[in-house]
């Protein structure tokens, strides 16, 4: 899927979020990586096929901002 050099990191490696951006709607809570994994605001992500992993926020994490 990805077409960039060097290549984003695949759906099953662990560091799978650092892959780029491919779609962003923040209006929507969720983006699309270049290597099809459906990202969440709430740290929630959902894989190319069809796992979901769990929200993985830091316990303690604000939602809000002072």
């Amino acid at each position: 899927m990805c077409q960039h050099q060097p290549p984003c990191p695949s759906a099953d490696s662990a560091d799978r979020e650092s892959a780029r951006l491919a779609a962003h709607h923040p209006e929507q809570g969720w983006s699309l990586l270049c290597n099809g994994v459906v990202l969440f605001e709430d740290t929630g992500e959902l894989l190319p096929d069809g796992r979901v992993i769990a929200p993985h926020r830091p316990r303690g994490a604000s939602l809000t901002t002072a």
